[in-house]
């Protein structure tokens, strides 16, 4: 947007709902739920998880929404604008930085792994895995990661073709804008994303007991795992810190990205209804849909212990190798076409989130510099092009796992303290509470005023000290890290210190050109 034009609009309230469900419904619902629930101790994970849905999740939700909506007000689709607004201090803004670092690293790496299950979509409906095992799935996964090489992938080229392709459709969408672009796809993608993952949980549903010679391997029993609670298990704190960092990951709160959708919005519209109505549709996703898909029918077809053991090899090998396994057994008929559209709602999923982490940097570009859409896009498509070089061809060495955890993991605990500081405490929660409700079809319940001033940032400050001592120093001093790894980690560190430094010194120049005396 140049400075002197208009902001651009959602066109339509439901596709405005889409967008941010799909910004939230993302690979994490069908790929890492279900293996942190098997992880921790399945129907146990679910109590904690729920309670933090509704301390953490929900009222995160609601603080995005109205710090976006009010920056949008002053022209701002990104934090460091936002963070300044509601904050008159020189620091503000450097702080909403971190929101912007935080969206361009994981999409940098979330781009690719994206491109895995378009990939893998194909190979389902071209009948590439049939009877495999988990030993020459795991090969198949990794030889086309270009980790190894085997008879059906000899080199990387293959993923790295459709990297481009899904590299392509992203900044497409990008290209076109928030209504022609970023909407658009959110009206065909989310409602073919939900219809796949409602018939592939049908026809697992109805699978009962694929191999009468193992009765407790059943579809049934795959459930019970998931909804039966072991009471005793809730005095590990583990499940409990586990469950409290599943929701960043499901509704893609501390990113930066639920922000910028937001700004786009009208002074008056809705944001109670809106954002209890996203937070609905990704829980649907992810606890209906997401616990009625993996879990049942892995249980289903390698018994209860085979599947946690499958489940602690990381949500990489629950859906990219036992699924495949499952579908190309000749117990699951036209098990082609359902892979198929297994992994084609994971590309759904997949790219309505990715397309949201690369808006806040667009509107950075867009706001605080003047630029038009078209060169904004650019930019970020070239930073973006250029970054995700090291993850495709050191991912073996670790590279896309420290991105993941200080971007995808620590990060987003970090980002959703400041800005829940910010909002409820510098700006003010009197100010903030009558900014959320302003324009609400509904009042948000007064508890949560309690809940989003006390309750929210001391769970949030707890999760920040927990996980910095429990996971943050070992991995900051390598202490687990195989010694071949440790110079690409020091590569992955040093590509994230430029990207911090590189988007400070950005909001820095934006500033120094007297931005506030323009707008």
């Amino acid at each position: 947007m140049a400075l002197n034009g208009e902001r651009e609009q959602w066109g339509t309230k439901i596709g405005l709902i889409l967008a941010v469900a799909g910004n939230a419904v993302g690979l994490g619902n069908f790929l890492r739920f279900p293996v942190q629930a098997a992880q921790n101790g399945g129907g146990a994970f679910m109590i904690p998880y729920f309670i933090f849905f509704l301390l953490l999740g929900i009222p995160l939700m609601w603080i995005e929404w109205g710090i976006g909506r009010h920056g949008g007000k002053f022209r701002h689709g990104s934090a460091p604008g936002m963070f300044d607004v509601i904050w008159k201090n020189r620091l503000a803004k450097y702080f909403g930085s971190v929101g912007l670092f935080i969206s361009i690293t994981i999409l940098i790496y979330y781009t690719y792994i994206e491109s895995w299950t378009l990939g893998f979509s194909l190979f389902s409906i071209l009948g590439l895995y049939s009877n495999e095992t988990r030993e020459t799935m795991t090969g198949f996964l990794s030889s086309y990661q270009g980790v190894t090489t085997s008879q059906t992938f000899s080199s990387i080229w293959p993923a790295y073709g459709l990297m481009l392709v899904t590299f392509a459709l992203n900044f497409t969408v990008l290209y076109k804008g928030i209504s022609k672009g970023i909407e658009k796809l959110a009206k065909i993608a989310m409602p073919l994303l939900f219809l796949f993952a409602i018939i592939l949980a049908i026809r697992i549903f109805t699978l009962g007991t694929p191999d009468p010679a193992f009765p407790e391997n059943s579809v049934i029993n795959g459930f019970a795992f998931i909804w039966n609670p072991d009471f005793s298990a809730l005095g590990n704190p583990n499940i409990w810190l586990a469950a409290a960092g599943q929701i960043f990951f499901t509704l893609s709160v501390g990113m930066g990205t639920i922000h910028a959708y937001a700004s786009y919005l009208k002074p008056k519209d809705d944001i109670v209804l809106s954002g209890l109505a996203t937070a609905s549709t990704n829980e649907f996703a992810e606890v209906v849909l997401g616990a009625s898909i993996a879990i049942p029918v892995a249980v289903a077809f390698f018994g209860l212990d085979v599947t946690k053991e499958i489940a602690a090899g990381g949500s990489f090998n629950l859906g990219f190798v036992s699924m495949p396994i499952i579908f190309g057994s000749s117990h699951f008929p036209l098990g082609e076409l359902f892979g198929f559209m297994w992994f084609l709602l994971l590309f759904f999923a997949g790219i309505t989130s990715s397309v949201a982490m690369g808006q806040p940097v667009v509107a950075f570009l867009e706001d605080e510099f003047g630029m038009d859409r078209k060169k904004a896009v650019t930019m970020l498509a070239i930073a973006v092009l250029v970054a995700v070089q090291f993850v495709i061809f050191f991912l073996k060495y670790g590279f896309l796992d420290e991105m993941d955890y200080w971007a995808g993991t620590f990060g987003l605990v970090v980002f959703a303290l400041i800005e829940t500081i910010l909002f409820m405490w510098v700006f003010g929660a009197d100010k903030a509470w009558k900014e959320m409700n302003d324009g609400g079809d509904i009042q948000i319940p007064m508890f949560f005023y309690y809940v989003m001033k006390y309750v929210t940032p001391v769970i949030l400050m707890i999760l920040m000290i927990w996980w910095f001592v429990q996971s943050a120093v070992p991995t900051l001093l390598l202490e687990n890290a195989p010694p071949e790894n440790v110079p690409y980690i020091w590569g992955a560190r040093l590509l994230m210190i430029s990207i911090a430094v590189i988007l400070m010194l950005l909001v820095k120049k934006a500033w120094e050109n007297n931005y506030n005396e323009v707008k």
